[in-house]
């Protein structure tokens, strides 16, 4: 079973030496993904967790979608995140896109971390894994 590189110009391109997404069989692993805007490239809302994570969320899932899949296909989200004192307004973004993209209510596993990212301004990173039909 070979493993296809999944890639899109609607999420931000790799800073390093990973790939957006990789499908094999039929997992589908998201890289973690921040709140960069894919057309420049640039960290978006410094300071706001709740702009950065719904920007890292559509990063996310335009990165699902180019590999043919989509949130509802997501079994676990994993989020990490610079201040526990940021978990709550991450917390409702999430619910609110969870809401919105997943219609058959039935919703995937969630990790969530505190720890120091790679960018001073980044407050959020999230990956997924996603299993297609």
């Amino acid at each position: 079973m070979s493993k296809q590189i999944v890639r899109t110009d609607n999420a931000p391109a790799p800073a390093h030496t990973f790939s957006q997404g990789i499908k094999k069989g039929p997992i589908l692993q998201v890289s973690g993904q921040g709140p960069m805007d894919p057309v420049t490239n640039q960290y978006i809302a410094e300071g706001d967790v709740r702009e950065q994570t719904r920007q890292t969320l559509e990063n996310v899932k335009a990165i699902l979608e180019a590999g043919g899949s989509s949130v509802e296909d997501v079994v676990m989200f994993r989020v990490y995140l610079t201040k526990r004192e940021d978990f709550a307004a991450m917390n409702e973004v999430y619910g609110e896109f969870i809401e919105a993209n997943v219609p058959s209510g039935q919703l995937p596993c969630r990790t969530t971390v505190f720890v120091d990212l790679p960018h001073e301004v980044m407050l959020v990173e999230i990956d997924a894994q996603a299993v297609v039909a």
